[in-house]
């Protein structure tokens, strides 16, 4: 007996008078079951019907920063440095979905926000860790002491969906329910700063007394189950942006690259971020008058961001500066808020497909050296509408 998700598609209504039912898609059901190894030849019998092993998943731990977290005057060097500084626009009408640790709700930096919380972890509502904390300052936090963490401190309303337990710790289950969530809650943007964990999944499996080739070649199994399942969700997210709302999805790349490292070597993006559709976020850092690769970020992202000492809200009222690709995503969620305000400004309906492409044709690639090469920083550093 094994865990897996089940995605259910909904059943084709029957067209009415006019037929307008069929325009109006229906979000999947989606269920986390435990099933023997037989009962999955039924479920691949059923067209409707798609699966996934029920896999770990985890926050991309992020690096401690030498950099004081102290609140200092003006904007912080992200949000300059994706030019939220110098836009008119706030986020204003825009509803951002965090996907991470949970929040600090009675945080100064959300006075004013109304959020709504869910777990899905069954750990409750707060936010140990600090992760989610911070990542959704960056989106959408106030000022904090003087200083300015948020890129779009406009945003008046946020989902945030605690997928990660006190421990940092999760499964697919836990993400692929509350994509589901966000979608019937009408979410624009979602964002999620953490990873699947393929080698807490082989780690289980020798647990459960696999020999270490066969439980590799499993969890091989299961990441692509994994894979065809976010697949799937994103194309029956897209689907409904067709004809309703649906959000865009960003991700963070990853940190499991090692280019300092004696024998220096680049890791692609991970899952979600690698699923297709979904914004994949590389992480930069300060060097004199340009940017730089943070050392730890993934390649094969699409846009690239601020990832480096990067100070924002933290448990308990305060700021902490770290550092990460998941410092670098919600960068680029808070920037997409701003175009989908800014497009629908210019009369155009927000929406992930037309945002999305804002995103990446709007980046920049002359902020940094012409020897960086595109498969760093994707399209380049992600710009905010002027």
């Amino acid at each position: 007996m094994r865990s897996y998700v089940i995605l259910r598609r909904p059943k084709a209504d029957q067209p009415g008078r006019m037929g307008l039912e069929r325009l109006q898609p229906k979000p999947p059901e989606i269920t986390v079951e435990t099933l023997p190894d037989q009962a999955l030849r039924e479920l691949e019998a059923d067209p409707d019907i798609s699966y996934a092993e029920n896999m770990p998943t985890a926050l991309i731990e992020p690096l401690d920063s030498p950099a004081p977290a102290v609140a200092e005057a003006g904007a912080s060097w992200g949000v300059a440095a994706v030019g939220a500084d110098a836009s008119p626009f706030t986020g204003a009408g825009v509803t951002v979905a965090v996907l991470d640790t949970g929040i600090d709700a009675a945080h100064p930096a959300f006075a004013g926000v109304t959020l709504v919380e869910r777990d899905f972890t069954g750990s409750g509502n707060g936010d140990v860790k600090g992760h989610g904390t911070h990542c959704a300052g960056t989106i959408f936090g106030r000022d904090v002491g003087g200083q300015r963490i948020g890129i779009a401190r406009g945003v008046g309303k946020a989902l945030i969906g605690k997928v990660l337990g006190n421990d940092g710790k999760g499964d697919s289950g836990m993400i692929f329910e509350a994509l589901q969530w966000a979608l019937t809650e009408k979410a624009d943007i979602v964002s999620m700063s953490l990873g699947f964990d393929f080698p807490g999944l082989v780690k289980r499996l020798t647990s459960e007394g696999w020999d270490i080739e066969p439980a590799t070649s499993m969890a091989l199994v299961g990441y692509r189950s994994n894979l065809r399942m976010l697949d799937t969700i994103m194309a029956m997210l897209k689907a409904h942006g067709a004809l309703g709302t649906s959000p865009l999805v960003v991700a963070a790349a990853g940190n499991e690259s090692k280019r300092a490292a004696v024998t220096p070597y680049r890791i692609a993006a991970s899952l979600p971020a690698a699923a297709d559709g979904v914004i994949a976020v590389a992480a930069v850092g300060r060097d004199a008058d340009t940017y730089r690769v943070a050392s730890f970020s993934n390649m094969l992202a699409a846009v690239a961001a601020p990832g480096v000492d990067i100070t924002s809200a933290w448990p308990g009222g305060g700021l902490h500066t770290i550092s990460g690709t998941s410092m670098a995503c919600p960068h680029v969620s808070g920037v997409a808020a701003l175009w989908w305000q800014a497009l629908e400004h210019k009369g155009i309906n927000g929406s992930a497909a037309s945002v999305g492409a804002r995103i990446l044709a709007s980046a920049r690639r002359n902020v940094f050296a012409p020897d960086v090469p595109e498969v760093d920083i994707g399209q380049g550093m992600v710009t905010a509408p002027e």
